[in-house]
């Protein structure tokens, strides 16, 4: 009877659901921003002084994994500064045009929030240049002999960008960003100081060693950590009194196929792939995405940050190669003659 309760409170979520609860946990100001210390304190400078000169801040570019707060990093900036935060999705800007409305429907200082800016289409990001150098965008009006340039002027805004794949994104358009930041994993201490937080706006009773077994299996992210929590406050109120103890975390992360190291089942299965069909590597990452059955880039984006990270894999010129703690971790012995790195 348990198990069906918990079958189905699970299967209710939603996502939309999940979404929101993501947006209510979103931090609005850097007082309540938790982590990458090296970055906000610098940011909290240079926002400080756009606000008194009264001027729009210099584009900013954040890059790193999935998960980091990048996307909180910018709804951040647009409260401290007072203006709007307009946002859009590199994908979702096809067109000349698309990027046209855009533009011309900001307002002076406002911010303007890319997410994968990477993934911008050429002719949209060659257009981008002007409007983030001189603030003008120019549109050919007509066709053949008839055609005539026209240029818009805009209103000095803040272009914010987020990408998770900063090699991939051109030289002209990485060096047209005056602030450029790179967000690490956060250590253990700052995902529990996130998750005790999370937990009072959830109103979650959470015991000081569910909060660090939550923090420590949460793969180095906030958005785990945060997802983590509210799966555990389903588990809690079906198995429990409403309370996340420290068994009923391990318990409820064990339903969920997080192990200690924060490996979930495709971590498990990216490494013995290549440990088992591919005698520990080295191997390339299409031979492991066809494995697995997983888009390539969704291994690179999603998968290996956080496995490099904990030195469980090695990025060689031949392909991936999985390490001795790998071998370690999931009870394997190394194939002879081919010893893992260390």
């Amino acid at each position: 009877m348990a198990k069906k309760k918990i079958e189905r409170a699970l299967s209710s979520q939603a996502t939309e659901e999940d979404r929101e609860l993501e947006a209510s946990l979103r931090p609005l100001r850097f007082a309540e921003y938790v982590g990458q210390t090296r970055i906000t304190d610098n940011l909290k400078v240079f926002v400080e002084a756009a606000r008194r000169r009264q001027e729009a801040l210099d584009h900013v570019l954040f890059c790193g994994p999935p998960g980091l707060g990048k996307t909180t990093l910018a709804h951040v900036i647009a409260r401290e500064l007072g203006v709007d935060l307009v946002p859009a999705s590199g994908p979702a800007i096809e067109r000349k045009g698309d990027l046209a409305g855009i533009l011309t429907n900001l307002k002076d200082r406002d911010v303007l929030f890319i997410d994968e800016v990477h993934r911008l289409p050429t002719v949209v990001e060659e257009n981008l240049y002007p409007a983030m150098e001189d603030f003008t965008f120019d549109y050919l009006v007509g066709e053949g002999p008839a055609a005539r340039n026209l240029r818009l002027n805009l209103p000095h805004f803040t272009l914010v960008g987020a990408t998770t794949r900063t090699g991939l994104l051109s030289s002209p358009l990485r060096d047209r960003f005056g602030v450029v930041c790179r967000l690490e994993f956060y250590p253990p201490e700052d995902l529990a100081r996130i998750v005790q937080r999370s937990a009072r706006i959830l109103k979650v009773e959470l015991d000081p060693e569910a909060t660090l077994e939550i923090s420590r299996r949460a793969r180095g992210t906030p958005r785990v950590a945060n997802r983590l929590l509210r799966r555990l406050r389903d588990f809690a109120q079906v198995l429990s009194d409403g309370r996340v103890t420290l068994e009923v975390a391990r318990e409820g992360l064990a339903r969920l196929e997080v192990d200690p190291l924060g490996l979930d089942r495709m971590d498990h299965r990216i490494l013995t792939t290549i440990i088992d069909k591919f005698d520990g590597g080295p191997v390339g990452i299409e031979a492991i995405a066809a494995a697995v059955s997983e888009e390539r880039e969704t291994l690179e984006d999603v998968y290996e940050p956080f496995l490099l990270q904990e030195g469980l894999l090695q990025r060689t010129p031949r392909g991936r190669l999985a390490t001795r703690r790998a071998f370690e971790h999931l009870k394997r012995s190394p194939p002879r003659g081919q010893p893992p790195l260390l």
